[in-house]
């Protein structure tokens, strides 16, 4: 005879299939609203739009932990072969959304309350995976990804860890853009009013959001234009460079726009667009995410301006953060002295094709590690997608 299913147990349910991610959209969303994770980048819009275009032969294996029936936690991940082989070729699991679109923040959705029981289900789920583990752009300090790699190291597993980046950010609770002038250092704050003033002086200022759909499609193609040629004389960029990353913005664009987070900031002169600035307004933090501007306005240093004012802009829309993301570049320091870390953190499992396959990360790293000491040209990334935003121009 079956026995009945308890009431309290707790079940991890794999979905592997597209149309079952397709059909998580609200479900996704409210259990992120209910989670600490709550940030642009593991919403179902952005996550579901990079599988569809740059999951490059991953295989989906989203996690889902239920308690009494009611959904508690998702891992948003999906495996990937790794560049061993033979006896070395553990696939990895890795979060959605990793590689050069550049997420930050990616972690586990828990439920708020019930990451203790959700993190267990996870581990247990995972405890006996033939598998590496490969988590990128956690913060450092407050992910249940963290904690679920304490949970497995308990169980045998190997931690390689380093924190790779950082994400400076500004606090806006509180400040009008008098005050948060204010606060500034002389030095900049001066340059910043020095900038702005002499373009007002020549031209008609504006700061314009792009709202309708060939707003946005317009703005959006001027901006990686303006990004690519920017970045054409430094060895080309890594941010808006292929085929498929462009696709996947121009529909998370869309899927965004509709929710009300996108913000397609627009600097235009007497009504010429000549700076571009790309980001989210999400649960009151702005996401300052890529910007581009038109090189021939590199000497008035639009790119300062736009991004000064999309402060401002911030700031009378009710931000209480500005969120520069990933990268320590001199001149987000200019308008910020705090930041978060964000930490890679991989995870072997406890055999001996889990030893030798982190002595062979180990080794390729140590290579790449010479071949960027040694040979001439672009650096060789150990992190593909952390490109810096430098088109602030400061």
């Amino acid at each position: 005879m079956d026995q009945p299913v308890r009431a309290d147990v707790t079940t991890v349910e794999r979905v592997e299939d597209i149309e079952a991610f397709r059909g998580l959209r609200k479900t996704w969303n409210d259990l992120l609203a209910d989670s600490g994770a709550a940030r642009p980048f593991l919403t179902w819009e952005w996550l579901f739009t990079w599988w569809k275009h740059l999951a490059d032969g991953r295989r989906l294996r989203l996690l889902l932990v239920r308690r009494r029936g009611e959904l508690i936690a998702i891992a948003p991940l999906c495996s990937r072969r790794r560049g061993l082989s033979g006896l070395l070729a553990l696939p990895s699991l890795e979060f959605l959304g990793a590689g050069d679109v550049g997420s930050d923040y990616l972690d586990l959705i828990v439920r708020r309350g019930r990451e203790e029981i959700a993190v267990r289900a996870i581990a247990e789920e995972l405890e006996g995976e033939d598998v590496v583990l490969e988590f990128r752009r956690l913060a450092r300090r407050d992910s249940v990804a963290g904690t679920l790699a304490g949970q497995l190291r308990q169980r045998g597993w190997a931690q390689s860890a380093s924190a790779p980046d950082v994400c400076p950010f500004i606090r806006l609770s509180g400040h009008s853009w008098e005050s948060y002038l204010t606060s500034l250092g002389p030095r900049h704050r001066y340059n910043f009013r020095r900038r702005l003033r002499g373009l007002m002086r020549r031209f008609d200022v504006r700061l314009c959001r792009a709202r309708s759909g060939e707003e946005r499609r317009d703005a959006f193609e001027r901006l990686v234009a303006m990004h690519n040629l920017r970045w054409s004389g430094r060895g080309g960029s890594t941010a808006l460079h292929r085929p498929a990353l462009v696709s996947f913005h121009r529909e998370a664009i869309e899927e965004i726009s509709e929710q009300g987070w996108l913000r397609l900031l627009i600097l235009r002169l007497d009504g010429r667009p000549v700076a571009i600035l790309y980001g989210f307004l999400y649960r009151r933090v702005f996401y300052f995410y890529q910007s581009g501007f038109d090189l021939a306005f590199h000497k008035d240093s639009v790119g300062l301006v736009t991004l000064g004012l999309a402060i401002q802009s911030a700031i009378e829309e009710g931000a209480e953060e500005f969120d520069l993301l990933h990268g320590s570049e001199s001149y987000k320091y200019q308008w910020t002295g705090e930041a978060r870390e964000l930490e890679r953190v991989e995870l072997y499992p406890p055999h001996a094709r889990g030893v030798l396959s982190r002595a062979a990360t180990d080794l390729g790293r140590n290579v790449r590690g010479m071949a960027r000491r040694l040979l001439p040209g672009p650096a060789v990334s150990a992190d593909p997608g952390w490109e810096t935003k430098v088109d602030a121009d400061a």
